[in-house]
């Protein structure tokens, strides 16, 4: 059985740590789910706002992409209010772009860009159909490392061709605090990961966009794999 077959364990609701451990009674898995869903990541989404972020990733997407085969279906695993999402209507006007987001009021904000949205968490996500590039970016960063797989095999197994991952890389695990919270980001090789999950992966390009450059970007390095099989 193939790993992209092979069946997920469920993530439990007590983590093995201590602080990835939510209350018996939530409706998510994971504390970082109830993060991000609530008012911290409302916060989040009013603080990153405005055209100059739409114009990063324009040119962001515009040099990942010049290098593919054509694209038509995009799926973006934690797409927020769409800052992704517009550029990418702008590079592929005629592209069926869809976005997850687990986060109502970012919700909200992402069904204006037009695209399709579903609602809810990554961890027990299926999507109605395959997409050629499916991708995180500034995400995987923030899920709790036991449930990694179950989006990995998500991002796997949602794609047509192109999986894409643009995060803060680092070659072994690390554990960083964000925002005066313990447990709530992480670094980690999140090509390598994929890559040894699934063996018809191949890279086709990476990159490392600066905070200092033309096009600012949060020094986040990006990976882009293609099925081969």
């Amino acid at each position: 059985m193939s790993p992209a077959s092979a069946p997920v364990p469920s993530t439990s609701r007590t983590s093995r740590s201590e602080g990835n451990t939510v209350p018996g009674d939530s409706t998510y898995a994971t504390a970082q789910e109830e993060f991000w869903s609530g008012e911290f990541g409302d916060r989040y989404s009013e603080r990153n706002v405005g055209a100059r972020w739409v114009s990063a990733n324009t040119a962001l997407f515009s040099k990942v992409l010049s290098g593919l085969s054509p694209v038509s279906s995009v799926l973006e695993i934690g797409a927020n209010i769409g800052l992704n999402v517009r550029a990418l209507q702008t590079l592929l006007p005629e592209a069926e772009i869809a976005g997850l987001e687990i986060n109502a009021g970012a919700a909200d904000e992402l069904e204006k860009t037009g695209c399709t949205v579903f609602r809810g968490s990554a961890l027990d996500f299926t999507p109605p159909r395959a997409y050629d590039f499916t991708f995180t970016k500034g995400v995987l960063i923030h899920i709790a490392p036991e449930a990694l797989n179950t989006v990995y095999d998500l991002l796997y197994n949602a794609s047509n061709r192109y999986v894409f991952v643009a995060e803060y890389y680092n070659p072994r695990p690390e554990t960083i605090v964000y925002h005066g919270e313990q447990d709530r980001l992480f670094k980690r090789d999140w090509a390598g990961d994929l890559l040894d999950r699934f063996p018809d992966l191949r890279l086709v390009d990476t990159g490392f966009a600066y905070h200092r450059g033309p096009f600012p970007q949060d020094d986040l390095t990006w990976f882009t794999l293609e099925k081969t099989s």
